[in-house]
């Protein structure tokens, strides 16, 4: 069994709807010490991710790290100590790195590319015209929709998912400082193939292509996971607590008490949450005590976003 089963009686089986589980908003670098240890990794995101659906494993194509992905700090702190007390890895842990993502804020109603490539012998020529339009936030699964609206065979019909899959591939690495864009519909309008020289890659290709071009055009803004966060406090401590939460970029949604101690929900950005239990801790006297959990993306403020670009690009 694994998380999300129901176990229930052979002769009167209950059927529930499936559990949805959130993307991980949060991401760190992890490097074994040893061929041993990386074996030992191996086996303990095995065994982590079968227990932990909002546990997320990835390779870092450009560095070939392994980059593992959760659902706050604390979460990561947890999954990487298991990995070294209950399964003996040795290895380097990197900064918490915040899941940013991209979107798009302006349609574009056409956008033409032709790729073409001579060299010798057969070439390849792909010619598409695409529009992107930005969706609402959650329209579509995936954050992502393709329409072919080709007619009277202009693409020929094995050449469009190679389209599809271009634009795919493209919208992993956002025009702003690279993060995956989401809530976008790519629609493909026209085109133009050669019989010789046109191929699947050179649609894909084409795909990739139109889509970074356009996306650039398509006024991208940056994504930040907010966290709903509450915070119970003695009451002494209510406008420390509140203040700090104000300067951290958070807004504050409601304020309510229980069983004699005040407690303050708020939503606010995960980039400013790191360390927040010291903070809290030292502002307090100990005595406060919060929870967070992943609420939503919400743009970044312009001059917040030029700065992470900036640090994104190295500049």
């Amino acid at each position: 069994t694994t998380t999300g089963d129901t176990l229930c009686d052979i002769d009167k089986p209950v059927i529930l709807e499936s559990m949805d589980f959130p993307a991980p908003v949060i991401h760190v670098a992890i490097e074994p010490k040893t061929k041993g240890d990386q074996e030992k990794l191996g086996v303990a995101i095995q065994r982590l991710a079968e227990e932990d659906p909002t546990f997320h494993v990835r390779t870092d194509e450009e560095t070939a790290q392994t980059i593992i992905g959760g659902m706050g700090e604390l979460h990561l702190e947890i999954l990487v100590d298991r990995m070294k007390r209950e399964f003996k890895v040795e290895a380097n842990v990197g900064k918490p790195q915040v899941a940013y993502r991209e979107t798009l804020r302006k349609p574009v109603a056409r956008h033409d590319y032709t790729h073409k490539k001579q060299t010798g012998g057969s070439g390849q020529f792909a010619k598409i015209q695409i529009a992107l339009e930005p969706l609402p936030v959650g329209a579509v699964e995936g954050g992502y929709e393709f329409v072919n609206k080709v007619t009277g065979g202009r693409i020929p019909k094995e050449y469009i998912p190679s389209v599809d899959d271009g634009c795919q591939e493209a919208l992993q690495n956002g025009p702003l400082a690279g993060y995956p864009l989401t809530d976008v519909r790519v629609t493909l309008l026209d085109g133009a193939y050669h019989d010789v020289d046109s191929s699947e890659l050179a649609f894909k290709i084409a795909g990739i292509a139109a889509f970074k071009e356009a996306a650039k055009l398509a006024g991208p803004v940056l994504l930040e996971p907010m966290m709903s966060v509450e915070v119970t406090t003695p009451e002494d401590f209510m406008g420390d607590v509140i203040g700090d939460l104000n300067s951290r970029r958070g807004q504050i949604q409601a304020m309510d008490e229980r069983a004699g101690a005040r407690i303050v929900k708020a939503l606010v950005p995960l980039s400013e949450m790191f360390g927040y239990v010291g903070d809290l801790r030292s502002r307090t006297q100990g005595r406060a005590s919060y929870s967070m959990q992943f609420d939503s993306y919400a743009e970044v403020p312009a001059a917040v976003s030029k700065e992470i670009i900036a640090k994104i690009r190295g500049e």
